[in-house]
């Protein structure tokens, strides 16, 4: 890439943090690049370059705070950050900008500091994890160290999200009840009084890798980021949905589906064009940086609503096509509005259609797009004679984000980190890759309880954590492996099994850098002692603080500080005022200097039991 065509920096910043702060581009390109720099006495000669999932704002990290502040984690890591607009939408997108400019930050770096030898880690999350994967398999001697978090394999996407959006439709009234069933204290199975249907989708969804303890998000689950898949579906391949509702062997030509009652197709007349309040900005997380932060329209009053749930259906304007999120009353709410071009010539008394047919005929793609014998989430589709589309488009997406399909050839030292819970990028995901890699390159720490967004898990505070944590000892153990020899704490024990990931229930067995907790309750009529016991795996951090919710509110009432160990045991007595069941949940954080007031390195767990 040419030579840098401007280089402003600045003087030495106080806020947040003590930086100096460099933002420059490359000529004849799209490229830009935001540095910032923590003062002489705290940098030990490394840098952290975040890589977004989806070219954006080189400015993003600007405005994180807490967990999220990826400047200040770097500064308290002896590092530098650097982080990237992707290339823009130009062609040097991702895969040239973002080495790039990390050989830049070097240069940038020996003039502030004076020659040094520089190490650079390279870090994302979802997309991001692409495009991470693809920097150790596509260069060498840019970085030296890489962390790809909640990634996905090679056949990620559409799959993982069409299989869910059929159970979503298919089990849409029992999801409270199977979310019950998996919860604590519950069953471990499924309700014994599912349909056929039903029964069916909850087996397809859950061999495809869904993790069945995740259910309990589904209210807020959505579509996700199918949104923004869905027109390369469309794009790439137009006759499958056609062929869906008319060829057989495609669950739309048979009569008997429920597939046809789901269907909407209606008329109406948009009365109010509704637009967002003001614009938004995000901090580059794996949830948030496909959807945008204009201020154009978000949703369109009509004259007529269906009667039934149209959640991904697409209002058809002309050539213009929006997919929806669904209706609030007579909103029909707009996914992803900022992606959408063409909004703002929709005017009130506009005639407009409403139609879910290519969601629907998308909600069972995956069944015709099995890939090799390496994925076996697919073995249940092999001998159904199935009708196959002419191009497995799962390898294409994963090729334009990471500049090929991954193949598990690296450079440099590598540790991936995966939610158990992850509902987007299915956990045996990170096993597929890991697999790929030379043992003595890789480890992989799942994380329990741990979704595939880095904020979502603020939702279901007792419920789930953030993986922010293990990132970051990710990062801090990546960097001593490299640059000290220093062996990172082995991989998590697991296995897979039928398309989950299970792990052993004692942190010694389970091994990673999670520490492991359990909870238990001892009832007295309405008087209840709990105990919470903790410990952490061997050569993990020690736990430093816990926090309790014992009325069942979904908030911690309490949280503490305690003094730093490997293993703790804990009591609690709580009396109960109202008679009824209820969740008590306990959670424990560990720190690797065990400071218990940091947000850096925090990681955290959970346990939850039924009263």
């Amino acid at each position: 890439m040419n030579t840098p065509a401007y280089v402003d920096l600045d003087e030495l910043r106080m806020h947040p943090h003590p930086h100096r702060h460099v933002h420059g581009g490359f000529a004849g390109t799209e490229t830009r690049f935001s540095l910032y720099f923590p003062p002489a006495d705290r940098y030990r000669g490394r840098f952290f370059q975040h890589l977004t999932p989806v070219p954006g704002s080189e400015h993003l990290a600007a405005s994180a705070t807490g967990q999220e502040n990826k400047i200040g984690f770097a500064f308290g890591a002896g590092g530098f950050f650097l982080e990237t607009n992707g290339g823009g939408t130009g062609p040097s997108a991702g895969h040239q900008a973002n080495p790039a400019a990390a050989q830049y930050a070097r240069v940038i770096a020996q003039e502030i500091y004076g020659e040094h030898r520089v190490y650079g880690y390279a870090y994302g999350g979802s997309g991001g994890a692409y495009r991470t994967i693809g920097g150790a398999e596509n260069t060498t001697g840019v970085w030296d160290g890489f962390v790809p978090y909640v990634p996905g394999s090679p056949v990620a996407t559409p799959s993982n999200f069409t299989i869910r959006l059929h159970a979503q439709r298919v089990l849409r009234d029992r999801l409270d009840d199977i979310a019950d069933a998996f919860d604590a204290g519950g069953t471990g199975v499924p309700p014994p009084d599912l349909t056929e249907e039903q029964r069916e989708a909850f087996a397809e969804v859950t061999r495809m890798g869904f993790p069945v303890r995740s259910w309990f998000g589904h209210r807020t689950m959505g579509t996700h980021a199918f949104g923004a898949v869905y027109p390369g579906v469309l794009a790439a391949d137009p006759g499958y949905f056609d062929e869906f509702w008319t060829t057989p062997g495609y669950l739309g030509a048979d009569p008997k589906s429920s597939v046809h009652a789901a269907r909407v197709r209606l008329t109406a007349t948009v009365v109010e064009i509704v637009r967002r309040a003001g614009s938004t900005t995000h901090s580059g997380g794996v949830d948030e940086a496909f959807k945008g932060a204009g201020s154009g329209p978000v949703a369109l009053r009509l004259d007529v609503v269906p009667g039934v749930d149209v959640l991904g259906a697409e209002l058809l304007a002309g050539d213009i096509r929006v997919r929806l999120t669904g209706f609030d009353r007579d909103l029909a709410v707009i996914d992803l509005p900022d992606r959408h071009e063409g909004l703002d010539i929709i005017c009130p008394g506009d005639r407009v259609e409403i139609d879910n047919s290519n969601y629907l005929a998308a909600q069972t793609y995956h069944r015709h797009q099995i890939p090799g014998p390496e994925y076996p989430a697919w073995d249940q589709f092999r001998d159904a004679g199935l009708p196959q589309r002419p191009t497995l488009l799962g390898p294409l997406f994963a090729a334009g984000a990471a500049g090929h399909v991954p193949t598990g050839r690296i450079s440099g030292k590598m540790i991936l980190v995966a939610g158990l819970l992850d509902r987007e990028a299915f956990p045996w995901h990170a096993d597929w890759y890991r697999a790929r890699v030379a043992d003595d390159q890789v480890r992989l720490w799942y994380v329990d309880n741990a979704l595939h967004s880095d904020v979502e898990q603020q939702e279901h505070p007792t419920r789930t954590v953030s993986y922010l944590g293990v990132l970051h000892e990710a990062l801090r153990a990546v960097s001593a492996w490299v640059e000290d020899g220093v062996e990172p704490p082995a991989s998590t024990v697991y296995s897979v099994d039928d398309g989950q990931v299970r792990v052993a229930a004692r942190a010694a067995d389970r091994l990673g850098v999670q520490p492991v907790v359990g909870l238990s309750a001892e009832v007295s009529g309405d008087s209840v002692v709990f105990e919470a016991v903790a410990e952490t795996p061997p050569g993990g951090p020690p736990i430093v603080r816990v926090c309790w919710d014992l009325d069942g509110d979904g908030h911690y009432e309490i949280d503490e500080a305690i003094e730093p160990a490997g293993r703790v045991v804990l009591r609690r007595h709580h009396v109960y005022t109202e008679p009824g069941a209820r969740f008590a949940c306990v959670r424990i954080s560990a720190q690797r200097d065990g400071d218990p007031d940091t947000p850096f390195g925090r990681i955290d767990n959970l346990a939850r039991v039924r009263i």
